[in-house]
């Protein structure tokens, strides 16, 4: 007698082959990742996946093995645009998942080579790309050193709200800090009001708690902003004083990723930028060792 498999099961296995396959076909370069001397991976390791798609390595590592869990569509267009899915690619991911693409026509942005190159060539104005839930996915030379040695963090730090509520030289760089963290928390829970149930969201949510008092009392007011711009006073440690206009360009749905500068104010902050710029310059070659 032989017993068929439920189409449920078919369907996690399917899909779980179809991203194994996307992932090792992707270099390091192509997402704009350093390839270390040691490397012997082809493609994209699962933890490199997880952190281009921002979601739990755990979790991911579960897609794969083709567990029964719970995909959303959010997740699936950040998978999507990690693994630079083409039109039909993405199509065929969504149909796998049993799920609706909630943007079928539109193109997958990620942090391509394209978009790295034009991080580099906006210094000595700091700019990164961030996503929805403040991961920073990838940045310039000045922003690295702006807040603090963000290079120096392991990936799954470097996450804009985790750094204000745990970081201390993150924290010391803010010349407004209770007021900035406060209106962060807020952009937060706005930002997570359509990613309630996305493991990502949750676990970063249960580390902030865990590791900041002060996360856990503005937290408990519910208050919510939305995302827009701002002045920013940063007391940088090799520079000093910065005044800086911040601003985010969308990249594609309000949802996805978006490109934040900070423009200096002044001739004063402009000078120093270019002095950071310059440090930052210095310090690639023992960063570029460390990789």
């Amino acid at each position: 007698m032989t017993t068929v498999a439920p189409e449920s099961d078919l369907r996690r296995h399917e899909l779980a082959d179809f991203l194994r396959s996307r992932r090792e076909r992707i270099t390091p370069e192509q997402v704009g990742l350093v390839r270390g001397p040691r490397r012997r991976t082809p493609g994209l390791r699962r933890e490199e996946v997880a952190q281009l798609s921002a979601v739990g390595v755990t979790w991911y590592t579960w897609l794969e093995q083709a567990r029964e869990i719970q995909v959303s569509p959010q997740v699936l267009d950040a998978l999507a645009q990690a693994l630079l899915m083409d039109s039909s690619e993405r199509a065929h991911l969504f149909a796998l998942a049993g799920s609706t693409d909630p943007a079928p026509n539109t193109l997958c942005p990620s942090v391509t080579p394209a978009l790295r190159a034009m991080l580099d060539q906006l210094d000595p104005i700091p700019a990164c790309v961030q996503n929805s839930r403040y991961d920073i996915l990838a940045h310039n030379g000045t922003y690295g050193r702006l807040l603090c040695d963000l290079d120096a963090l392991p990936p799954e730090d470097r996450n804009c709200v985790w750094l204000a509520f745990t970081n201390a030289d993150w924290r010391a760089s803010l010349a407004d800090m209770p007021d900035m963290n406060r209106l962060l928390a807020a952009k937060f829970r706005a930002s997570m009001a359509g990613h309630l149930a996305e493991p990502a969201w949750k676990t970063l949510l249960a580390r902030l708690e865990a590791a900041s008092p002060e996360f856990r009392e503005i937290w408990a007011r519910h208050e919510v902003v939305g995302a827009g711009g701002n002045t920013k006073y940063i007391r940088n440690a090799h520079v000093g004083l910065l005044r800086l206009e911040h601003t985010s360009l969308w990249l594609g749905p309000a949802s996805g990723a978006r490109l934040t500068t900070f423009v200096p104010l002044d001739e004063e902050t402009r000078l120093r930028l270019e002095r950071l710029h310059g440090l930052s310059r210095a310090a690639a070659p023992a960063r570029a060792a460390r990789g």
